[in-house]
């Protein structure tokens, strides 16, 4: 009887740490797979967009370096291989203007 008892309390602990993601209860393990997932996503972003891997460490300053340069890394080997072109970023038409007209503005203020 107490083999049975003790069973139901283990399936009872089990059955509530399946519940831990519903909670919001913080998991260390999870959330770091995740900066790693999301390093190594930016360092594949960057290779294929032609950026230097230093270009890309300065932009992602808070992203770890080696799981930025193994995404980046792992990107260069499959355009090599597939042949693919790096694809140049381009800024927004709508983008482009105001950025001169608040550079022109800022400047025309120093200078008064």
């Amino acid at each position: 009887m107490s083999f049975f008892k003790f069973s139901g309390i283990v399936l009872l602990m089990l059955t509530s740490l399946t519940a831990c993601d519903r909670l919001g209860l913080p998991d260390p393990a999870r959330d770091a797979a995740a900066r790693e997932s999301d390093a190594r996503a930016t360092g594949s972003a960057c290779r294929h967009a032609g950026r230097a891997i230093e270009d890309c460490y300065a932009l992602n300053p808070d992203a770890a370096r080696s799981a930025v340069y193994a995404g980046w890394k792992e990107m260069n080997d499959y355009m090599r291989e597939n042949k693919i072109d790096v694809v140049k970023p381009e800024l927004a038409k709508s983008e482009a203007p105001n950025a001169e007209e608040s550079s022109a503005s800022a400047s025309a203020k120093a200078s008064k």
